[in-house]
């Protein structure tokens, strides 16, 4: 055994993948080496942490992953690339003592007890019960769902696959939207209008139907970005670029995941709030800050009252790196898993 072991830790999206080092002195905060890289352009994740290892030069005794998907007796399938995954394949290829996955949103959830008020920005401070459940969403190249609730002293994470829950509209234009996509699919998710490979859908929507059009720079701008959800953002909050037809875009998804966070939040009871975490809600606060999200969290007939006084957050940092590392350290404030 080292005496001074080393973690790896990694949040492994369908997009991106976030790698760092920690030592249990330095604790979570304090990363040893960090790197980012673009999950599609390795063939495995055994490709990829090793490629990292190897620029880090230093022993890593065991690791812990969080992964876009779900893990059943240490194994997963990745939601968005065409990966398998097996912690002892992984602990034996990469020459290290053990490897743990987690899914990416059980990872996020066991950070929010370690985020501090700097960390968030609260779209309803709410009143909420100390020991109350507590509910996550993570919008990001796909939708995760998860939630705490308390054991006694203890914070218990729960991981679950409710993105690919079915789409459920609230009003006549999301009515529209799932008619629209039920014509392409014959499931419609909520990941799938919810989440960065929704935007598109949205935007492709409401311009079919005649809403607005973009201006034709942000037209081809979009056509032509690898990844168009971004563009639609930029365009869609930016007070300075704003296209009509990516501000309504926004409006609709801001309301779509103000109406799933109320969901979550009523299935789990989350009297401990809602935090939203991932990429999407920080670079679309000003559409998350307007006042059509808090209107669509709160849009549950008798429920109404109970629903305003949910706490509702948004989550700036980078909480499934963090919460992968406290994981594999052991060092979540009263938590277990």
């Amino acid at each position: 055994m080292m005496r001074n072991p080393l973690l790896l830790a990694a949040d492994m999206g369908g997009t991106k993948t976030d790698l760092a080092i920690y030592s249990r002195a330095g604790g979570p905060r304090a990363p040893l080496a960090r790197s980012t890289v673009h999950s599609a352009d390795y063939p495995s994740l055994q490709a990829l942490l090793a490629a990292f290892i190897a620029t880090v030069k230093r022993p890593i005794d065991r690791a812990c992953i969080a992964v876009c998907g779900p893990v059943v007796n240490g194994r997963s399938r990745i939601t968005n690339l065409p990966w398998e995954l097996d912690e002892k394949s992984l602990a034996q290829e990469l020459h290290i003592s053990s490897v743990h996955l987690l899914n990416d949103l059980e990872a996020t959830a066991a950070a929010v007890p370690l985020l501090s008020d700097s960390e968030l920005r609260t779209l309803n401070a709410g009143w909420p019960e100390p020991n109350g459940a507590v509910g996550v969403l993570a919008p990001g190249t796909g939708l995760g769902e998860a939630f705490l609730t308390r054991d006694g002293s203890q914070y218990v994470t729960h991981c679950s696959e409710g993105g690919h829950a079915d789409f459920a509209p609230t009003d006549e234009e999301q009515i529209g939207l799932l008619r629209y996509c039920l014509e392409r699919s014959d499931h419609v998710s909520v990941e799938h209008v919810c989440s960065g490979i929704g935007i598109p859908r949205i935007h492709a929507y409401l311009r079919d139907a005649g809403h607005s059009a973009d201006t034709p720079a942000v037209a081809q701008a979009i056509a032509a970005a690898p990844d168009p959800s971004v563009v639609i953002i930029a365009n869609g909050v930016d007070p300075h670029s704003r296209s009509p037809l990516c501000a309504a875009t926004m409006e609709m998804f801001a309301s779509i995941l103000a109406s799933e966070a109320a969901n979550l939040a009523l299935k789990v009871f989350a009297t401990g709030g809602i935090y939203m975490a991932g990429g999407i809600p920080v670079h679309a606060l000003s559409a998350l800050q307007a006042p059509r999200f808090l209107e669509s969290f709160t849009r549950k007939g008798r429920f109404r009252q109970a629903m305003a006084r949910l706490p509702v957050h948004v989550v700036t940092t980078h909480a499934a790196l963090l919460g992968a590392a406290a994981h594999g350290l052991g060092t979540i404030p009263g938590a277990s898993s």
